[in-house]
C-alpha cells in the first residue's frame, strides 16, 4: 500500500461561470479503520483562494500551517492578497525544496483571479503543476472522480448548478472507494460570497 493511501482522501475542484467550487470527503482513516468523520481537508487562504490537501493527514496539517505563514508574510510585505497563480507557484516551490524528503501531500488549489476568472490546478508531492480549465482531482478516489466529473461537467455553470454537479460527482465517487467517504465538505465561491455546505454520506 502506498503511503498516500494510508489515510484515504478525495479532493476535487471545478470551474463555473465567474465562480469555482472545491470539495473533499470528511473521512480520516488508518487504512480500513475509520478514526474521524469530520476531518478538514480544505482550507481558506483568503476569501477568493482555497487549497485542498490530500495525502498523509499529519503532512496535510503541517504543510497548511507553513503555507498560511508564507501567505501572511506576503500580506505584510505587499499589503495585498496573493493571486491564485502566485500562490500555486509558492506551493510548488515549498514542495520542491523538500523533494528529497517530500511532504506526502497532493494539493488542489482553486481561486478567483483578475476579472473574477477562476483558476484551478493540482500538483504532485514535489510540486509539478497540472493546470486545467474544467476540473482537477486528487486522492485515493481520483480514478472514480475523473469518470464522474467527465460525465457531469458542463462549461459556464452558475453557482447553484456547479454546487449540485460537484456534490453528485464527489458522493458517487467516494461510494466506489473504501478509503474515503462519510459525506463531503463543499465550498462554492463567487465574487461576492463564499458558501460552505456539508454533505451527508450514506452512513451519517
Amino acid at each position: 500500500m502506498s503511503i498516500f493511501e494510508y489515510n484515504g482522501s478525495a479532493v476535487v475542484a471545478m470551474v463555473g461561470k465567474n465562480c469555482f467550487a472545491i470539495a473533499s470527503d470528511r473521512r480520516l482513516g488508518v487504512q480500513l479503520q475509520t478514526i474521524a468523520t469530520d476531518f478538514q481537508r480544505i482550507s481558506k487562504i483568503h476569501d477568493h483562494l482555497f487549497i485542498g490537501l490530500s495525502g498523509l493527514a499529519t503532512d496535510v496539517q503541517t504543510l497548511y500551517q507553513r503555507l498560511v505563514f508564507r501567505h501572511k508574510l506576503y500580506q505584510l510585505r505587499e499589503e495585498r492578497n496573493m493571486k491564485p497563480e502566485t500562490f500555486a507557484s509558492l506551493v510548488s516551490a515549498v514542495l520542491y525544496e523538500k523533494r528529497f524528503g517530500p511532504y506526502l501531500c497532493q494539493p488542489v488549489i482553486a481561486g478567483l483571479g483578475e476579472d473574477n476568472k477562476p483558476f484551478i490546478c493540482t500538483m504532485d508531492s514535489i510540486g509539478a503543476k497540472e493546470l486545467a480549465k474544467d476540473f482537477v482531482v486528487s486522492g485515493t478516489a481520483s480514478e472514480s472522480l475523473y469518470g464522474a466529473c467527465e460525465a457531469m461537467y458542463k462549461p459556464d455553470m452558475e453557482a447553484e448548478e456547479l454546487f449540485e454537479t460537484i456534490s453528485q460527482a464527489l458522493l458517487s465517487s467516494v461510494d466506489r472507494d473504501c478509503l474515503s467517504g462519510w459525506g463531503g465538505h463543499v465550498y462554492v465561491v463567487t465574487p461576492n460570497e463564499v458558501k460552505e455546505r456539508i454533505l451527508k454520506g450514506r452512513m451519517d
